[in-house]
């Protein structure tokens, strides 16, 4: 059983970054809001990497739909909860990590019942608009780092993945929705924040998939959902996870 950053299985990270950053690693309280096709490799990362405190947050459960991308969903794995399957994957990496599995979707609503102020790293991978823009309200007021995935859907570069501040995201209809859904409201974030995004927008050439109540897509104008690969959502994923990993190695 491994049981701490000192184990062979972190080191080639530590070979790296050395003890005291694997220490941080190792200390850093970390949640990810959203474990499909962005969040569920963003947690593989950051077990890999030698986080062991980390809390999922999801509410669905695998569907056929969801294998050509979410790293957790096999056809072994349609009908488990996202949650469970995530946390059984990650402690094959770590059996001795922390992984809190949470089936509950966010909201305002329940915003509260996460505790955020008791994390140092707060992930958004939300899909949808009115709960990706209230968790970026609450996230950012909190003492913790705060980073967010735009929308990773319509696009095959693998080259155009990009990371920037929040207000200088450009090309990208989800991060547009948001900030003009804050300037409508007169509500901004308690302070800036990086997001990962991608200027691509594809069309669908295979026709629609109807949405839903519950998968509805973001931004309200139609029941669609947008077709996705599994390699973009894999590097805005490991981007994400890399921002956590970075923000710990500069600091130390």
């Amino acid at each position: 059983m491994y049981s701490s950053i000192d184990d062979p299985i972190y080191s080639r990270t530590k070979l790296l970054v050395g003890d005291d950053v694997m220490a941080a690693l190792g200390r850093a309280r970390v949640i990810i809001f959203g474990v499909g096709g962005v969040g569920s490799w963003c947690a593989e990362g950051l077990v890999r990497s030698g986080v062991t405190h980390l809390t999922l947050v999801d509410s669905d459960t695998v569907s056929a739909s969801n294998v050509n991308r979410q790293l957790m969903a096999t056809t072994r794995t349609v009908g488990q909860v996202k949650v469970e399957a995530l946390k059984e994957r990650l402690l094959e990496i770590n059996p001795n990590a922390e992984i809190m599995a949470i089936q509950r979707a966010y909201s305002a609503e329940t915003a509260d019942s996460f505790r955020m102020d008791e994390y140092d790293y707060i992930l958004d991978a939300i899909d949808s608009l009115k709960e990706k823009s209230d968790l970026i309200l609450r996230g950012t007021r909190t003492p913790a780092v705060f980073f967010s995935s735009m929308g990773a859907a319509l696009k095959v570069n693998p080259q155009g993945v990009k990371v920037a501040e929040f207000w200088n995201v450009r090309g990208c209809p989800l991060g547009a929705a948001i900030r003009k859904k804050f300037k409508q409201n007169h509500t901004y974030p308690g302070h800036k924040f990086r997001c990962v995004y991608d200027e691509e927008v594809l069309p669908n050439r295979g026709g629609t998939l109807a949405a839903d109540a519950s998968n509805s897509e973001w931004d309200g104008r139609k029941a669609q959902i947008n077709g996705t690969t599994a390699h973009i959502t894999a590097i805005f994923g490991m981007t994400l996870c890399g921002l956590v990993i970075e923000d710990i190695y500069k600091k130390m």
